[in-house]
């Protein structure tokens, strides 16, 4: 140890060490990939429609690179979505009452409804640019980013121990610096594995996001998801083939350089450390906590940070005594009319929408999708069931075990981010050959993507197990099924109840891609909402698709109220820290 000590400070002595060449490469790295990402984005639209897709190997280093910018832009909207959203929602008890009914509303609206919505918007702000085209793909990529994680954020938020809190106050720290020393690092865990989710869901999506419908024109934009949807159009399996290895790369790549120092940096924050058990590592944070240019550049930021913020600091409240108690009649009255202004909207929006509807089909039509979301309901059902039997046992296994969670972490991302598409052909000639239900075997493409939520966040929970707690039950003697029920699944329950929810959304939306399989020339189709909907949008039929979205955000809000709000309302107050 005394040896090691000098020879460390003679090396961050040095002007250039084997961390800064390094750090050198990584950079430049970057910056030839953003170069590479970001070409043409102002060009004239009317180059990419001339420009055919190709599926030649020699063309997926530039579509990679395009389609991850796109979703690294989407991962930071989300991040930036959770830090302001989430935060609003469980810190005021009456906007969460909106708040948080309004996430069940957009976690449900499926891919294709925002996209009908917005794109025509998107493009207008760039006229006749490709900018305008990537910006509605970069939003599309968002909705299929943002829900999950500004839940896991709101739950934690939500669960935050009690002496944890009292601490803050009696160091009296402000609502800002509160959140950023306490709230946040909390909530980092749980967050970092959900953004992996999110990373992997937007892979899921981005057949959708990368082919944009105007009217009766279509544009495909150079990506993964535009060079797999090319790929199964033509049959062309071998760039299938070269899709899938371009993507165990990619993912691998973004892995090492932001998730794995992600997920490291953020064991620090876990609420209890066991001693003796190894932390995670990472090259790449090595590589930035030992680079004295990474250094250097970090202290710069810092001062320009801390100069831009300071006009702003006389606004944000020192002491938590700054603002008066509200008495009962106030937030009586306070109630009341947020109450009204939800009322209000929630009448305009049923107002617009049945007289929008009204002049579209007759009432049977609406009985007709009602029955067809049943079905998909039951699909979703039996589906988050299964997969709950399955991966909460392992979840609560990887996440105590820290070099188990190292060794799934890759082979989870890359399973979650395989999009289902890439197994219709399989799906699709086993169905025909074997001549079995397309309403039955085509269900489980709706939770393949989708399944990783529960994994995710079981994993991040059994993570977060306070040491003491597995110390006790293991004093007690609890083994078993009774291990299970007494300790295991009550704490990680929260987290369970957070992945279930959002697995659930993600299976609707998912049931647009997954109830109808198409290979070549043949199709497979499964009758529900999902299939509705993709029929809706392949005519341009506005009024099919509003009502099938409407029905679809109908279903999954009053399961969400009637089934999981309740569940996970028993999990905060029962199993909550404190």
């Amino acid at each position: 140890m005394l040896r090691t000590l000098p020879a460390r400070a003679a090396d961050s002595r040095r002007l250039l060490t084997r961390w800064d060449l390094l750090a050198i490469l990584v950079v430049l790295g970057l910056l030839a990939f953003l170069g590479e990402a970001s070409r043409g984005l102002l060009a004239p639209l009317t180059r990419v429609e001339a420009t055919p897709l190709s599926l030649s190997p020699a063309y997926l280093p530039e579509y990679a690179a395009r389609t991850t910018l796109r979703m690294l832009a989407g991962l930071a909207l989300s991040l930036l979505f959770t830090f302001t959203y989430a935060t609003w929602a469980a810190k005021s008890p009456r906007a969460g009452r909106l708040l948080v009914p309004m996430l069940d509303v957009l976690q449900s609206v499926p891919i294709l409804g925002f996209l009908s919505a917005t794109v025509v918007f998107f493009m207008s702000l760039a006229p006749g640019r490709v900018l305008g085209v990537e910006l509605a793909a970069i939003f599309t990529i968002f909705t299929s980013q943002a829900w999950n994680m500004a839940f896991s954020f709101y739950q934690s938020l939500r669960t935050v121990p009690v002496e944890l809190t009292e601490a803050a106050r009696s160091f009296r720290l402000s609502a800002w610096a509160r959140f950023w020393r306490l709230e946040v690092p909390f909530g980092m865990p749980g967050l970092v594995w959900n953004m992996m989710m999110s990373m992997s869901g937007g892979w899921f999506f981005i057949t959708l996001s990368e082919a944009i419908s105007v009217g009766h024109t279509r544009i495909m934009l150079p990506g993964m998801g535009a060079y797999i949807a090319l790929a199964i159009d033509q049959k062309n399996l071998p760039a299938i083939g070269y899709a899938i290895l371009t993507m165990l790369v990619v993912i691998m790549i973004y892995d090492q350089l932001l998730f794995r120092p992600l997920v490291t940096w953020s064991d620090r924050f876990r609420f209890d450390l066991e001693p003796g058990v190894r932390p995670p590592t990472s090259w790449a944070l090595t590589m930035m906590r030992r680079s004295n240019l990474l250094r250097a550049s970090g202290r710069l930021l810092g001062r320009l940070w801390r100069a831009v913020r300071r006009p702003f600091a006389a606004l944000i409240p020192t002491t938590p005594g700054n603002f008066r108690e509200t008495t009962p009649d106030e937030a009586r009255r306070a109630d009341m009319l947020s109450y009204g202004v939800i009322a209000v909207i929630t009448a305009l929006a049923a107002y617009k929408a049945g007289t929008f509807l009204a002049q579209g089909f007759e009432f049977r039509e609406v009985i007709t999708t009602f029955k067809l979301g049943l079905l998909t309901m039951i699909r979703v059902f039996v589906l988050i069931a299964i997969a709950s039997v399955i991966w909460v046992p392992i979840g609560v296994w990887v996440g105590l075990r820290p070099r188990a969670a190292a060794l799934v972490q890759p082979v989870a991302q890359f399973l979650a981010a395989f999009p289902a598409n890439l197994l219709f052909p399989i799906a699709v000639i086993a169905i025909v050959r074997l001549n079995l239900n397309p309403n039955i075997w085509l269900s489980p493409l709706m939770i393949l993507g989708t399944q990783w939520y529960i994994l995710f966040n079981v994993i991040a929970g059994a993570s977060t197990m306070p040491a003491e707690l597995r110390y006790a039950a293991r004093n007690l003697g609890l083994t078993g099924w009774l291990w299970w029920t007494r300790f295991a699944l009550p704490a990680v329950l929260p987290f369970y109840v957070t992945g279930a929810l959002t697995a659930s959304g993600g299976a609707w939306n998912a049931a647009i891609v997954a109830e109808i399989a198409n290979w070549g020339t043949t199709e497979l189709r499964a009758e529900g909402l999902g299939a509705y909907i993709a029929d809706a949008t392949t005519a341009g039929d506005f009024h099919q698709i509003v009502l099938g979205v409407g029905m679809m955000s109908l279903f999954v809000v009053l399961i969400n109220h009637v089934f999981w709000r309740p569940i996970y309302r028993y999990a905060e107050r029962k199993y909550r820290l404190s």
